[in-house]
């Protein structure tokens, strides 16, 4: 478990002295361009290596966003777009709910969706596809007919540069009224302290071992892009957990950004 705060972590001399060393010798513009040209391959060669080992199911999702469990829907039909969908543990853990959506997800990674077709509670009522948020305009998802779009730790992935982009594209799909619910990685998270030289690409923004990437954001950098889309700020907070295994002697704080950001009611997008 842990706490919500909207304040930033204050650094300790010792992790000052981390980020120091972190900009000491930053990735390489050239191989920094690669990593962009080549994201969905390195996201390929992920769910090739983990097919769907890596990431646990969440579970926790319906406990942190009561949009998901809004009683007032559950003789409704509501139309649920997950953006960045993996191997699917933010979307069978509901369909095992029996929660009451019609589901629509995508991503980048063409294994990714394989695996979430091999699924033995996918079935053909659920439409999964392979698509790039940051550049494409879905033809299997209509302007203005979300009710609910997911961004669970996956614009951290995409670069900085693409943000905007990135989430008009999903504000145009969200009917008036609409919500965004998101989850990600929050700046000076464990993950992010931990990164040593020559994995900085810029500020925030790291080169994992994978040849994936992860940015880490503050809440005020979340509140300006998602401001400047259209979205009116609904919660932006910061969570804090602990990763815990006693068997491997890990004991370590988690510091995530989660929000909720609405399309107005009387936004046509």
């Amino acid at each position: 478990m842990g706490d919500e705060t909207n304040l930033d972590k204050i650094l300790t001399d010792e992790e000052k002295d981390l980020i120091v060393a972190q900009n000491s010798r930053l990735v390489p513009q050239f191989k920094a361009n690669q990593l962009e040209e080549h994201a969905q391959k390195h996201w390929d060669l992920f769910y090739k290596r983990n097919e769907n080992r890596f990431f646990k199911d969440r579970h926790w999702t319906t406990r942190e966003f009561q949009d998901l469990l809004n009683e007032k829907y559950q003789c409704e039909k509501r139309v649920l777009f997950e953006i960045g969908c993996g191997t699917g543990n933010f979307i069978f853990p509901l369909i095992e709910a029996g929660l009451n959506f019609e589901i629509i997800a995508c991503d980048l990674s063409k294994r990714a969706v394989e695996i979430v077709r091999r699924n033995k509670l996918y079935n053909k009522t659920f439409n999964v596809f392979v698509g790039d948020i940051t550049v494409d305009n879905f033809d299997e998802v209509k302007s203005n007919s979300v009710d609910i779009a997911t961004l669970i730790f996956v614009l951290s992935a995409i670069h900085p540069d693409k943000f905007i982009k990135t989430l008009k594209n999903i504000f145009d799909k969200l009917k008036p009224g609409g919500v965004l619910l998101f989850r990600d990685y929050g700046l000076y998270d464990m993950a992010q302290l931990r990164f040593k030289a020559g994995h900085k690409i810029s500020e925030n923004l790291y080169m994992r071992q994978d040849g994936t990437r992860c940015y880490y954001f503050s809440l005020d950098f979340i509140k300006n892009v998602m401001e400047k889309v259209g979205f009116e700020i609904i919660s932006n907070v910061y969570v804090h957990r602990r990763t815990i295994n006693k068997k491997e002697g890990v004991d370590v704080p988690r510091i995530f950004v989660q929000g909720k950001f609405q399309k107005s009611s009387s936004e046509k997008g």
